[in-house]
């Protein structure tokens, strides 16, 4: 079994004494051809300055591989590269002290930076060295996975618009769904209700308002508590776009947007990510929008910020998160059917829509089935994308 590159701190360390004898010089000639007779014949070594047979340099740093492969990382470990000095001959009878220690961990490349050195028995220093080591991963074993009986979503923002439509949705395909609303009580216990009522999941409906530390914690705490576990992550919450122009602005305009959209992404993250770590899998899927890579669109700058920041943020998760076998991925719907849209005039959605290639505006169910895509197993390779559902109209 491989070693558990995330158990290790920088600071660990681990040593092997070995004394040097005959037998260990001779099979190492045997194995690399070196019969140099400063290292087998001692009347030779006696003419040298040395006055006596010297160890091959390498026989002794060999041990260092011994280490690095049975004790830190151990199992599974790659060394990459050694930095070495050679500071004191090694003598036959010798007793050698060989220690690598962690002085730099790199989590991404699951990389490990060790400081090497071969004390001898008047503990001084023989060999002195650092060394780069990297720790397989080996292909998830199912064995290795904790099993949930059934797949468990919890959706923010998730009973009106996009997110009924995701709730519904993914309740149909089989996950037990968490309704996460702050204020509509109503409208959320409603679609608990028609979800209850077709029998291919559960749901329950949890108010909590995830721009707060508070809530986001109580929404993950029912979660676990009702479920007992999280599969996946829907960050849909959002405010109403509210469209000001700059001079009618505030900062708390701004705010506003990014409290719910990045700040309770985040917050509802540092919750889930340590359950899904354990789990050894886990999806997180965060609406953004068009928006973010197409033409301004006037008076919209704190939602347009808010979701610029949400998918950078998706993004950098996404490179650190997948080593724990954990996907982060963005869906970014094109203007859509829902309460979102309107204040936005008859004339500009019927103008979007012509200028689509497909020729109308974006169905909540277009952005429910493409998170459905991205939290099944047929995008179980896909991660750090950003989904454009936009009929076209930003083709890039």
């Amino acid at each position: 079994m491989l070693s558990d590159f995330d158990s290790i701190d920088i600071g660990d360390s681990e040593s092997l004494i070995k004394e040097i004898t005959e037998e260990d010089v001779r099979r190492f000639v045997e194995m690399s051809g070196d019969n140099n007779p400063l290292h087998v014949d001692r009347d030779y070594a006696e003419t040298t300055p040395f006055k006596d047979i010297v160890v091959h340099g390498m026989l002794g740093a060999s041990f260092i591989s011994t280490v690095i492969g049975t004790k830190i990382p151990g199992t599974g470990a790659l060394w990459l590269s050694q930095n070495m000095e050679f500071l004191l001959p090694v003598r036959l009878g010798d007793r050698l002290v060989i220690k690598c220690s962690v002085l730099e961990k790199h989590d991404r490349d699951r990389l490990l930076v060790l400081s090497t050195t071969i004390t001898n028995q008047n503990q001084r220093t023989v060999l002195s060295g650092t060394g780069k080591v990297k720790v397989l991963s080996p292909k998830a074993l199912k064995t290795d996975i904790i099993a949930t009986k059934d797949p468990v979503a919890i959706v923010t923002g998730g009973s009106g618009g996009i997110g009924r439509a995701i709730s519904l949705t993914l309740a149909k395909n089989g996950y037990n769904v968490v309704v996460n609303y702050r204020s509509n009580k109503y409208q959320a216990e409603r679609l608990v209700s028609l979800i209850n009522g077709l029998g291919a999941a559960k749901a329950i409906a949890v108010q909590a308002d995830i721009s707060t530390l508070k809530g986001s914690s109580f929404l993950c705490e029912q979660t676990l508590k009702t479920f007992g576990s999280i599969s996946l992550l829907v960050n849909n919450a959002s405010p109403a776009i509210n469209s000001k122009s700059f001079d009618n602005s505030s900062w708390d305009d701004m705010q506003s947007q990014i409290d719910v959209q990045v700040k309770g992404a985040f917050h509802m993250c540092k919750f889930v990510v340590p359950h899904m770590t354990e789990l050894g899998k886990g999806c997180i899927i965060n609406i953004t929008s068009q928006v973010v890579d197409s033409q301004p669109t006037s008076g919209w700058t704190g939602y347009a910020m808010a979701k610029g920041a949400l998918k950078i943020f998706s993004n950098y998760m996404a490179a650190e998160l997948g080593v724990k076998g954990i996907r982060v991925n963005c869906v970014a719907p094109g203007m859509c059917e829902t309460p979102l849209i309107g204040d936005i005039s008859e004339k500009v959605q019927l103008m979007t829509a012509r200028q689509t290639p497909l020729r109308r505006i974006a169905d909540p169910q277009d952005i429910a089935d493409s998170v459905v895509y991205l939290a099944s197993d047929s995008a179980s390779f896909v991660t750090g994308v950003s989904l454009p559902v936009n009929g076209g109209i930003a083709i890039r």
